[in-house]
C-alpha cells in the first residue's frame, strides 16, 4: 500500500527571505550595503542565488559587524520586515567575537535542534570532526523560521541544500495555528 506524503501537500511554493551577513572585516571595508556582491560577500550572494532558484524572493539584506547589539537590531529589522524567513551567515563559531547565536537565540520562541544536528552530521563528510566547532542553529520567531549558518560558502551551500527543499513544509508548520 502506497501511503501519500500528505505532509508535503498544499505547501507554500514561494516565500520572502531576509539575509543577514555578520562579518566585521567586510563591514569595516564596505560599510552598510544592501547587496552582497557590493561587499564581496560570497556566502550572502550564494544564499541570495539559491533562495531565488528555489522560489524565494530576497526582500531584505544587511551586512553587519560581529557586535551583539547591532546583530540584535538587524535581526529585529528582519523580523519586522515582510520577510517570511531569515537566514544569517557568520558568527556561529567559538571565537570571542562570534556572537550571532547569543544575539538571536533569545528571540526564538521555539528551537529547531534537528537542523543543527543534521547540519553537523552532514558536515562531518566535508570537514571531519571539526564539525563540532560550529554552533549553527535554527528556530522560530514571530512565525518565521530563522537559520543561523556559518560564514563559509561551503557550509552555507550544505546548509541550504538541507533547508531549501523543506522550506514550504517548514513554513506550513510555523504558520499553522
Amino acid at each position: 500500500m502506497d501511503i501519500p506524503r500528505l505532509h508535503k501537500e498544499n505547501i507554500q511554493k514561494t516565500y520572502k527571505c531576509a539575509i543577514l551577513t555578520i562579518s566585521t572585516s567586510r563591514y569595516e571595508k564596505y560599510g552598510k550595503i544592501d547587496r552582497p556582491e557590493r561587499a564581496e560577500d560570497a556566502s550572502g550572494k550564494l544564499i541570495w542565488g539559491m533562495v531565488q532558484v528555489q522560489g524565494g524572493d530576497v526582500v531584505f539584506y544587511e551586512l553587519i559587524p560581529d557586535n551583539i547589539e547591532l546583530i540584535k537590531d538587524a535581526f529585529k529589522r528582519g523580523l519586522y520586515s515582510d520577510a517570511e524567513v531569515i537566514i544569517s551567515s557568520g558568527g556561529t563559531g567559538l571565537s570571542p567575537s562570534d556572537v550571532t547565536i547569543e544575539a538571536v537565540m533569545p528571540y526564538f520562541e521555539k528551537e529547531m535542534p534537528g537542523f543543527g544536528e543534521l547540519f553537523r552530521f552532514k558536515s562531518i563528510e566535508q570537514i571531519g570532526n571539526s564539525a563540532m566547532l560550529t554552533r549553527a542553529a535554527a528556530g522560530v520567531s514571530r512565525q518565521k523560521p530563522v537559520f543561523c549558518l556559518p560564514g563559509s560558502p561551503n557550509a552555507v551551500k550544505l546548509a541550504l541544500e538541507l533547508i531549501l527543499p523543506e522550506m514550504g513544509h517548514i513554513l506550513k508548520h510555523v504558520k499553522d495555528q
